[in-house]
């Protein structure tokens, strides 16, 4: 006598993702369960969720840019990066955005300058499928950097060939459509774009040179103290931004209300030295 197909959905949503596969194993039944979409209602109704590290990286078999997850037991050892190989190559100089259990894919799929096309897809990671995105309204020719503020998804980026404008470009994750028109910035590529990423404070995107804000629709520079620091794809977190000072091999956090930073946060810098410990000062 089998168990009622709710009960086994309730048992199998109190399962860790990453025994999954194995799970799968047991019958095309079981594999479709852990594939369904209820299975995943009721593992956010018991609190079940979890959090998932995905990370892109160059895979010499297929010779191009990869997904990869992290997958960890329940008792945290033997953890390992995993190829996902049912999904597409992301583009080398891509953006992504992370929003609920999707991820956003932004950039250019063929490095040859005078072929190339924008891409923009989503993944779910409950699944791992794709979701084609309605064409993006510029074709970028270069790096793009991006960021989400309520619901919106703000990709920059530029056609570095032609030498135009800095191009803002508007997803709305809600409607899952562009907004109309775009927002350019009338500056030289090389000191607006590059591989340092951006962030987000108080509503407004910051990249190494540059300050947007989307409300206004404008740009802005940065103070002093921001543009001068050498620092590179940073996070933000309760108003401080944290990055890793390339020259000082230390990590920095940056207060965006008090305009400065704060210094000597680790315990143990990126040599394996452990410094003299200090109070947190200012400069």
């Amino acid at each position: 006598m089998s168990l009622p197909e709710d009960i086994i959905i309730n048992i199998l949503a109190r399962v860790p993702r990453c025994d999954y596969p194995t799970v799968s194993l047991v019958s095309k039944h079981f594999r479709s369960l852990v594939a369904s979409s209820d299975i995943y209602a009721i593992r956010s109704l018991l609190g079940c969720t979890e959090h998932f590290l995905y990370v892109v990286l160059y895979n010499r078999d297929h010779k191009d840019y990869r997904l990869y997850t992290l997958c960890r037991k329940a008792n945290g050892k033997h953890s390992r990066l995993a190829l996902i190989p049912w999904l597409p190559a992301v583009p080398r100089r891509g953006s992504f955005v992370a929003v609920g259990s999707k991820i956003y894919v932004f950039g250019v799929i063929n490095d040859n300058y005078d072929n190339m096309t924008s891409t923009a897809y989503s993944i779910d990671c409950r699944y791992h499928t794709v979701q084609p995105l309605p064409s993006m309204p510029h074709v970028f020719r270069f790096e793009t950097i991006a960021e989400i503020i309520d619901d919106k998804i703000y990709v920059i980026g530029c056609n570095y060939v032609k030498k135009i404008p800095v191009v803002v470009v508007v997803f709305n994750t809600k409607t899952r459509m562009w907004e109309p028109g775009m927002t350019t910035l009338d500056k030289p590529v090389r000191s607006v774009i590059g591989r340092y990423g951006c962030v987000v404070m108080a509503n407004k995107i910051y990249g190494k040179n540059f300050v947007y804000d989307p409300n206004e629709t404008k740009w802005e520079t940065p103070d002093k103290t921001l543009s001068s620091n050498k620092w590179n794809h940073a996070c933000f977190i309760d108003d401080v931004m944290y990055y890793y000072d390339l020259f000082e091999n230390k990590l920095i956090a940056y207060d965006s209300k008090k305009r400065r930073n704060q210094r000597d946060l680790l315990c143990r810098d990126f040599n394996g030295k452990t410094p003299r410990r200090t109070p947190p000062s200012y400069n």
